[in-house]
């Protein structure tokens, strides 16, 4: 049983998507970092946090440790495109971030990343 509450101790990170408002598309320099931007995808913001991704997003959209384009334009999170991998350890979460935030952009997404 210890072992089963040491797990859920170092798995409490989460990787997660927000969907961004077309808007956030006038922003230069968020089309500068989605060169090969498929006009019709998804524009989201990819983040990691040790938090519930619910209760990570209400702080983004209340300013706190906010994103910018999350509390500008930010809509909804999109379970579906993240919650297979949570929870997992911290280093686990860092490296699903970048590679969750490729995956995305090479399925022609607009990705901005935490």
């Amino acid at each position: 049983m210890a072992s089963d509450r040491l797990m859920r101790t170092t798995h409490h990170h989460h990787v997660y998507v927000v969907e961004l408002a077309d808007q956030v598309w006038n922003e230069a320099r968020f089309r500068r970092c989605n060169p090969d931007y498929r006009l019709g995808k998804p524009l989201v913001y990819v983040g990691m946090t040790g938090l519930d991704p619910d209760l990570r997003f209400d702080r983004h959209k209340a300013g706190i440790q906010a994103n910018r384009y999350v509390l500008r334009y930010g809509l909804r999170l999109l379970p579906h495109l993240y919650e297979v991998y949570n929870p997992m350890p911290y280093a686990a979460a860092c490296e699903m971030e970048v590679e969750l935030g490729i995956a995305l952009r090479e399925a022609g997404y607009g990705v901005w990343q935490g």
